[in-house]
């Protein structure tokens, strides 16, 4: 079984950055493509972005395209979130997730971390 645990999250200013680390354990970390979600209060979960087993492609949602990047240490079993540029409605929990295969879709992803709260203020 696959734990995930997510760290990095805060209070910024608009414009400021943030960056989210989540850290996996139990499992063989480069095996799994991994993902970013985020879920602000009485919106559904939504893609943010996501990196293959080997890191060689990310994928990301157009809002934070050119603000936002993925990464991964295979070594550490370690996926980050580089956040830039940050606005108002980036406030949400941020959750990272790990499948199989890579996805912008929640579905599909067997391991949920608990989720970090970030909170921009304007």
């Amino acid at each position: 079984q696959v734990q995930l645990v997510e760290s990095g999250g805060g209070l910024v200013q608009a414009g400021g950055s943030l960056r989210l680390s989540c850290a996996a354990s139990g499992g063989t970390f480069s095996s799994y493509a991994m993902g970013w979600f985020r879920q602000a209060p009485g919106k559904e979960r939504e893609f943010v972005a996501a990196i293959t087993r080997s890191g060689g492609s990310t994928y990301y949602a157009d809002s934070v395209k050119g603000r936002f990047t993925i990464s991964r240490d295979n070594a550490r079993n370690t996926v980050y979130l580089q956040m830039n540029s940050l606005r108002p409605e980036d406030t949400a929990i941020y959750y990272c997730g790990s499948r199989m295969a890579v996805s912008t879709s929640p579905r599909g992803y067997a391991y949920w971390g608990q989720g970090t709260q970030v909170t921009v203020s304007s």
